[in-house]
C-alpha cells in the first residue's frame, strides 16, 4: 500500500538533467583558450614566482576543461546522440585526455593547447546539430 501511495502519479521524460540551455561546450573552450594563453606567457616571462603561479592555474583550468566536458557527456549527451555520432565517444575521451597530466595538465606546450581547442571544436559541433533536431 505505501509502495502505491509513494508511486509517481505522472512520469516526465526530459532529454537532460535541466532544462536545456543550461548547456554549453563554450565553458570548456573558453577554460582551454586561458590554458593556451598561460603556455604562451609562461614561455615570454622567467619570473620563478609568476611561473609557479602559472602553472598552478593551468592545471586548475586544464581540470575545468575536463569537468565541462564531462558534464556534456554524462549529463547532455544522451543515446540517441551516442548513435547518431559514433566518434562522440573517442572525441569526448581524447579532449578530456588531451587537457589531463598527458596534455595540457601537464605539459608547457601550445600545440597541445591547439589540438585540445581543435577536439572541444567537434565536440561543440555535435552539440550545436543535437540542439536543431
Amino acid at each position: 500500500m505505501l509502495n502505491r501511495l509513494l508511486a509517481p502519479k505522472s512520469v516526465a521524460h526530459a532529454h537532460c538533467d535541466l532544462p536545456c540551455g543550461v548547456y554549453d561546450p563554450a565553458q570548456a573552450r573558453i577554460e582551454a583558450e586561458s590554458v593556451k594563453a598561460i603556455d604562451e606567457k609562461y614561455a615570454q616571462n622567467s619570473d620563478p614566482e609568476f611561473r609557479a603561479r602559472c602553472l598552478i592555474i593551468k592545471e586548475q583550468r586544464s581540470e575545468l576543461v575536463k569537468h565541462h566536458l564531462w558534464v556534456l557527456w554524462t549529463d547532455y549527451f544522451k543515446p540517441p546522440h551516442f548513435e547518431k555520432y559514433p566518434q562522440l565517444h573517442t572525441l569526448v575521451n581524447e579532449a578530456t585526455k588531451l587537457a589531463g597530466a598527458g596534455g595540457t595538465k601537464g605539459e608547457l606546450d601550445a600545440a597541445k593547447a591547439d589540438e585540445l581547442l581543435a577536439k572541444i571544436d567537434q565536440i561543440a559541433e555535435i552539440f550545436w546539430e543535437t540542439k536543431k533536431g
